[in-house]
């Protein structure tokens, strides 16, 4: 079952630049940032690059939250601030769901293909990628504990 969506993910150049603007002038607050270094093989599994690396925070601003990640490696194209609006931009929608296992076994019998299978993050999330039918990376994210701060 989903309950809805979780978070936006925005991929950028300058993470330090995205805080300010989303933490200090809208007001989001920072739920966590992290980190990992290229060659840890859950986060290139789960994210479907080789040898990623990168910054991330999560921000929280009532029941939403905005992912940000700043990619070292692989090497980011580069996109234009001034893009229209049907080009690219936002790197997965999270859904957040009961049963993250259940849901990847009934979405991919109908076709769905994913980066790989779910993926426990820590001791109560469990998380897997995939893409719907134009390309656009779903997250499948189940949260175990009502005191994860990140939990709806």
């Amino acid at each position: 079952m989903i309950r809805g969506i979780h978070h936006t993910a925005l991929s950028t150049p300058d993470l330090d630049r995205m805080l300010a603007f989303y933490r200090d002038l809208l007001g989001f607050d920072v739920v966590s940032e992290f980190a990992w270094p290229a060659g840890t093989e859950m986060a290139d599994r789960i994210t479907g690059l080789k040898r990623s690396s990168a910054r991330a925070a999560m921000l929280r601003a009532g029941n939403a939250h905005i992912e940000l990640f700043q990619y070292a490696t692989p090497e980011p194209a580069a996109s234009s601030a001034e893009r229209p609006v049907c080009d690219h931009g936002i790197t997965h929608i999270c859904l957040d769901v009961v049963d993250v296992d259940g849901e990847y076994e009934r979405l991919s019998a109908a076709g769905m293909q994913f980066h790989c299978p779910p993926q426990d993050l820590g001791p109560d999330v469990r998380t897997t990628y995939g893409r719907d039918p134009d390309g656009n990376v779903l997250e499948l994210q189940e949260i175990r504990s009502a005191e994860n701060p990140m939990a709806l």
